[in-house]
């Protein structure tokens, strides 16, 4: 299942934010938004956990958590074209 998380500190890299989720099973793939302009996070990624059961739990977990001073929200992520 595929994850948004938005309201990231735009200082977390993504291999901090995979250990945040790999707290509740495997990533399969994590990746930050970037300025293509600056190569700065914009404050929000994509997470990607095979089982659907630990995706929920990160999310009901993590949603709303505090990191680093930013609120940050997580919801299943809506497929793209790519992803049809």
């Amino acid at each position: 299942m595929k994850l948004l998380v938005r309201n990231l500190p735009r200082t977390l890299s993504e291999n901090a934010l995979k250990d945040i989720f790999e707290g509740y099973g495997v990533v399969q793939s994590c990746s930050l938004v970037l300025d293509k302009a600056t190569g700065e996070s914009k404050g929000f990624g994509f997470v990607d956990m095979p089982k659907v059961g630990n995706a929920k739990a990160a999310m009901q977990a993590l949603n709303g958590k505090d990191i680093d001073g930013s609120k940050i929200r997580v919801k299943k992520a809506e497929p793209t074209k790519d992803d049809k």
